[in-house]
């Protein structure tokens, strides 16, 4: 999804008669330039807060007044994900390289309690997937075993896609952290790359980027009536080269502090269908785990393919404080409060 600027600048100003020069003439000619100009800063600096498109996001207030974004419709509607378990094993999801620049960077904070912090978003699939199949199908090596670059990710029966979803939400998240002083890096942002990055390639940007937490956005696409979020922890995995065993436990601290405040800060429930109501479920067969070297987790916000739980995953006030939960978790987790 583009997130377009402004579709017009301001108006021009017409251009003046030809006058005779006189005394006054020469005076207006004088005040005009520091007029024009004064008022070129005037809407420069007071038109700067229109909509460009980005998920407008005011730091810890609130909701934004958007109630949902149109929906884009999905060339395959539900992309032929397994069930269950095993069906979010080839969400991440798959693996593979990269087809772009690595990461989208924010400049960090001047202050702030998280000034020096590094968390890497990782929004879930990529809106231009639909076009790449070849690209997205092809296999890397995740350690335990190889599997797809990524997938189209899922869709509400409407046709909200997943893709949009996630970075929509990424650019929520993005905000409130950067105001906590957070330094907040994306594996990937609108149209740049335009499909995936792979799995493995998105854990190397976490690496890389040596995150303090890094967590994947998602959606699930399970059968109706199934409700409710889960966050997706990396089991100890050693095995090729994935080497979970020394994030482990720090991921399901950082999970467990997400998953307690998206119930408190949104109400939506824990899963009815995974994790046995904690709202946690331990995996070994995800890239964008098993290759990670910082504390990482993915967060299924929802069933999109549930009517109940779509109608809340396509309100822009509910994203939001979907948002405002997985910051608050984050936070706690890098201040250890």
């Amino acid at each position: 999804m583009s997130y377009p600027g402004p579709a017009s600048g301001p108006p021009q100003p017409e251009r003046p008669r030809r006058l005779r020069r006189g005394p006054l003439t020469v005076a207006l000619a004088a005040l005009v330039p520091g007029a024009l100009l004064g008022w070129v800063v005037y809407e420069a600096v007071g038109s700067s807060g229109g909509d460009s498109g980005q998920a407008a996001v005011r730091p810890a207030t609130g909701s934004p007044s958007a109630s949902g974004e149109s929906p884009l419709t999905s060339p395959s509607g539900r992309e032929g994900r397994e069930g269950h378990e095993d069906r979010k094993g080839q969400d991440d999801k798959k693996p593979g390289a990269s087809a772009g620049p690595a990461s989208t960077a924010s400049a960090p904070a001047a202050s702030g309690p998280l000034r020096g912090k590094v968390v890497v978003i990782d929004p879930g699939h990529n809106p231009g997937n639909f076009q790449h199949t070849a690209e997205i199908n092809r296999k890397v090596d995740i350690g335990t075993h190889s599997k797809e670059c990524d997938t189209t990710g899922t869709s509400t029966n409407a046709g909200y896609t997943e893709a949009r979803f996630t970075l929509d939400l990424a650019h929520r998240l993005r905000a409130l952290l950067e105001a906590q002083g957070a330094t907040v890096k994306l594996t990937h942002d609108a149209g740049s790359p335009s499909w995936g990055p792979c799995v493995d390639e998105r854990a190397r940007i976490g690496n890389a980027a040596h995150a303090d937490a890094a967590v994947s956005l998602h959606a699930d696409g399970s059968a109706p009536g199934n409700r409710g979020f889960h966050v997706i922890l990396p089991a100890a995995v050693h095995a090729g080269a994935a080497d979970t065993r020394p994030i482990a436990a720090a991921s399901r601290d950082l999970g467990e502090r997400i998953a307690g405040n998206f119930v408190r800060v949104t109400g939506e429930a824990p899963s009815n269908y995974l994790g046995g109501g904690t709202g946690l479920v331990t995996r070994k067969d995800l890239g964008g785990l098993n290759l990670s070297t910082v504390p990482k987790v993915f967060v299924e916000c929802g069933n999109m393919r549930d009517s109940t739980d779509a109608a809340l995953l396509t309100s822009g006030a509910w994203r939001q404080k979907a948002a405002e939960g997985i910051s608050e978790g984050i936070v706690g987790f890098l201040r250890g409060s």
